[in-house]
């Protein structure tokens, strides 16, 4: 039975100021997000003034009502849903493929290639020649402008290359010699070892597809096609008239109740911010184990 260590006085006082450092982050991380539901849940007079800072007062959901109930969001919160999933499905799969062929030898003019994707890196057209470029092949007023040109990560690629090249050699030949060719290698040897990996850079793609407004601003003016990020970033800018709006809609009769919920351009802020970044915080819990454990399954054939 193995002796318990004790510990010494220098490493009870590291691991107190460890602990306390690490919450103390931990709580300056999380506040910003704690702050936005207090006050989007507060009366929101006090909430405009900047009284509530630690504890909700006065506590109503009638912003989140009047909220979903703003032209657009809807179809909006669809358009970022979808994109983010097919994005991020595309870029996972682009890059686990790409990062796979760059560690075959057999891969014609493989340094070329792979130079010639990591030097986008570093060097691209500019805003104009982008724009000119997708409205020449048509996707402006596309959905597909919001998945194509991010599908191809250099980023991501370099990733998963390296991981892969960190999985033993062994296990493509064992599969070579029962017949499998490059795809069927790709597909049942090397996805199911990369899942590690493959979770990093499904969170750097979604986070990234989610939180993408920028190219809605520049290459889409139908408003069907407007994201839940480019909505957000619209209600910010017309918040004031976005609360005479919403007041001018009808709201409660009784005046003390009226006063706590009658919608001001901060409470459409604070409201909308929750709304569109609660979403997206609930995605990495989902992967958060991958980054922390390894996965190797399957074995080498004796």
């Amino acid at each position: 039975m193995k002796k318990k260590k004790t510990l010494t006085v220098s490493d009870r006082f590291f691991h107190i100021c460890n602990y306390t450092f690490l919450g103390l982050f931990t709580l300056i991380c999380f506040y910003p997000f704690y702050y936005l539901i207090i006050n989007s849940i507060s009366n929101n007079e006090w909430s405009s003034l900047g009284n509530i800072r630690f504890i909700p007062e006065g506590i109503h959901f009638e912003n989140y009502m009047q909220i979903l109930k703003l032209k657009g969001l809807p179809l909006a919160a669809i358009v970022s849903v979808a994109r983010t999933v097919i994005g991020t499905a595309s870029t996972v799969l682009a890059s686990a493929f790409l990062g796979f062929m760059f560690t075959q030898e057999k891969l014609w003019m493989k340094k070329f290639w792979y130079r010639f994707i990591v030097i986008t890196m570093y060097f691209n057209a500019g805003l104009i020649p982008m724009f000119i470029t997708m409205k020449s092949i048509g996707l402006t007023n596309n959905f597909w402008v919001y998945i194509l040109p991010a599908v191809v990560q250099p980023f991501n690629i370099i990733l998963v290359k390296t991981y892969i090249e960190s999985i033993p050699k062994s296990l493509q030949e064992a599969a070579e010699m029962d017949g499998a060719n490059i795809i069927q290698v790709f597909l049942k040897v090397i996805l199911p070892n990369c899942t590690p990996i493959l979770a990093t850079v499904a969170i750097f793609s979604a986070v990234g597809q989610w939180n993408s407004f920028q190219d809605t601003l520049i290459y889409i003016t139908d408003q069907k096609l407007y994201s839940l990020q480019y909505l957000l970033y619209t209600y910010i800018n017309q918040a004031n008239s976005l609360a005479q709006m919403v007041k001018s809609s009808g709201g409660p009769i009784n005046s003390v109740v009226s006063a706590a919920t009658t919608q001001t351009p901060t409470s459409i802020r604070m409201t909308v911010s929750v709304l569109v970044v609660l979403p997206i915080m609930f995605i990495y819990p989902l992967f958060q184990k991958y980054f922390v454990k390894g996965i190797m399954l399957g074995a080498v054939k004796g």
